[in-house]
């Protein structure tokens, strides 16, 4: 595991790497929206914003760094996006259970929706379209849901942000 970090020692890589990664999960799941055409439910959108966030947080550590702030500035930083990324676990676990029927999801599970190339009244539109129920899966892939993809991905995520906020400087 050591040499595989070897190349993340620096706070800056690290801050590039996990920003990046915060950046391309949110992107596919962007891009499986408006160019594969999967209409996320509420649960999906809701695991969004730590991600969301968590980019502008990482953008900061990155400054940070090149900016030679004291290192618990940066530090705090990586401990901010580990908790990003465990609200954005949680949330997919819970998403997943739901799926899986394991719980009852929320009441109001389904979203209105507006779409397409031609104008629409908005208020027509989000009583005539409705998002995919929070209970379905749109696309399992090896098994796993978009919601469980997030559980993997935010836990990775989160565990090189507690590396990056807990390991020791080499001076």
């Amino acid at each position: 595991m050591n040499a595989i970090l070897t190349p993340f020692k620096s706070d800056r890589m690290l801050a590039g790497l996990l920003t990046f990664g915060m950046a391309l999960v949110v992107g596919s799941a962007l891009g499986f929206e408006h160019i594969g055409g999967y209409i996320p439910c509420a649960l999906c959108l809701m695991q969004r914003n730590p991600y969301y966030i968590g980019v502008g947080v990482g953008i900061a550590a990155m400054l940070s760094s090149i900016l030679r702030l004291p290192p618990m500035v940066t530090k705090l930083l990586f401990l901010a996006i580990a908790i990003l990324m465990l609200v954005g676990m949680g949330m997919g676990i819970y998403h997943s259970g739901v799926e899986w029927k394991f719980w009852e999801g929320p009441a109001s599970c389904t979203i209105g929706a507006t779409g397409g190339d031609t104008p629409v009244n908005v208020l027509d539109a989000l009583n005539a379209t409705k998002a995919p129920s929070c209970t379905e899966a749109t696309l399992r892939v090896l098994g796993l849901s978009f919601a469980g993809w997030n559980v993997l991905t935010s836990a990775a995520l989160a565990s090189l942000a507690l590396w990056g906020g807990f390991r020791k400087r080499s001076a």
